[in-house]
């Protein structure tokens, strides 16, 4: 029994990993990038918002496909495939190509996402906190070393592709450990996620609508912020290597965030105080970014709210459903829509810059984005009755 728990534990950690390092890979090289491929800053922006919006446009089709040949399946294929869509990177010398590497790891990160809270449900009922925090840490810890590394690779490797592409090795070695779960989980089939069911998602909820009204627009921040934010402190007179730095403490705060909210939240267990707290951080960060105080600080405090918002938007799905099958439902439809909106953060931040020539404009939109979050977040978390089954229920199985 342990060692099945090790195994999973393992398993959603190693997936979760690769989650990220192929968008936040990029930021640090995009000025680099850019001059060597002639992008503008809208064009560049795409290098991130491309793997978001895909995260958006196929969410629904994984948590189908997930029930017609199992989640464990599909996982395990779509860490596969971000491996070859980052791998392809190291022969990208034009832009349409490199374009075409995010639009494939953006595919396979998509069919990842919205399944790893419904086999987080399906496997640990009673320890949901604690293993989203697993998975937001692995996220968050992928995040951050890829963003971290992206310059000293380049400079190991003498290039920007060959930065880009080492981080395929870890969704290979990743694809081999899931795989290799995967065969001792079907060994006992009652433990595997059954395959032959239908997934409806709940388009007609009103809850589910204010949720992922939440998602998306912490997305929004989250991936502006992460495709920007070294040329915001760049464009404030900071060098790249501070600039890169500066991204990384932002990622990096997030991991300590994600580790302590479980115990704040055995305490004080209210999602509607800490999705407005952790709001209110962001919101404190940016304004000392807007007054030019300490960058490192102002990353640091927008961080810790960032790090908090992401982990607490995926509870809010998790816990108005009553099974992991109606979780996975309620997650892609979350995570549908609310990625979509998250990427258009990095190119209307781009549209923005390549307009004014400033991010200054660009800032204070963000700043009204957080007030608006603040009260999209509280309509989320009113209490109201239990939806009747006849209008929430997302999952049917076939008669």
């Amino acid at each position: 029994m342990k060692r099945n728990v090790f195994l999973l534990v393992t398993a959603l950690f190693i997936a979760s990993l690769n989650l990220r390092p192929a968008i936040n890979s990029v930021a640090p090289l995009l000025g680099t990038m850019s001059a060597d491929l002639g992008m503008t800053a809208a064009t560049a922006s795409l290098l991130t918002s491309i793997p978001v919006l895909c995260m958006g446009v196929f969410s629904p089709l994984a948590a189908k496909a997930s029930g017609k040949w199992g989640m464990e399946r599909v996982v395990g294929i779509s860490l596969l495939v971000i491996g070859v869509g980052t791998v392809l990177r190291l022969f990208t010398h034009s832009v349409d190509v490199l374009l075409l590497t995010a639009l494939v790891a953006g595919a396979g990160i998509a069919f990842i996402g919205p399944l790893l809270p419904g086999f987080i449900k399906l496997h640990f009922p009673n320890h949901v906190p604690p293993l989203i925090a697993v998975y937001t840490v692995a996220l968050t810890l992928g995040a951050a070393v890829s963003t971290w590394l992206s310059i000293p690779l380049q400079h190991g490797f003498h290039s920007w592709q060959g930065s880009l592409a080492f981080w395929a090795v870890i969704a290979f070695v990743a694809a081999a450990v899931w795989w290799l779960f995967v065969q001792v989980l079907m060994k006992n089939p009652a433990s595997a996620h059954p395959a032959g069911v239908s997934v409806k998602l709940p388009w007609g909820s009103g809850r589910a609508w204010l949720i992922t009204l939440s998602f998306g627009l912490m997305g929004f921040l989250f991936y502006s912020l992460t495709a920007w934010l070294p040329q915001i402190i760049e464009g404030m007179g900071y060098s790249k290597s501070y600039s890169a730095n500066a991204l990384t403490l932002f990622v990096a705060i997030q991991i300590p965030v994600s580790l302590v909210l479980p115990l704040v939240l055995r305490r004080y267990p209210s999602r509607r105080l800490w999705l407005v707290v952790e709001s209110l951080l962001e919101l404190a960060g940016l304004l000392l970014l807007v007054s030019h105080v300490d960058p490192y600080l102002a990353c640091a405090t927008i961080g810790i709210g960032a790090g908090g918002l992401f982990p607490l938007n995926l509870l809010l799905p998790i816990d108005v459903t009553n099974h992991h099958h109606e979780a996975a439902a309620w997650s892609a439809k979350a995570q549908s829509v609310g990625y979509v909106m998250s990427a258009l953060g990095p190119v209307v931040l781009g549209w923005i810059y390549d307009g004014t020539h400033s991010f200054a404009s660009a800032m204070f939109a963000m700043i009204a984005i957080i007030v608006v979050m603040v009260v999209v977040q509280i309509a989320a978390t009113a209490k109201r009755a239990v939806p009747s089954r006849e209008h929430e229920h997302p999952v049917s199985t076939p008669s």
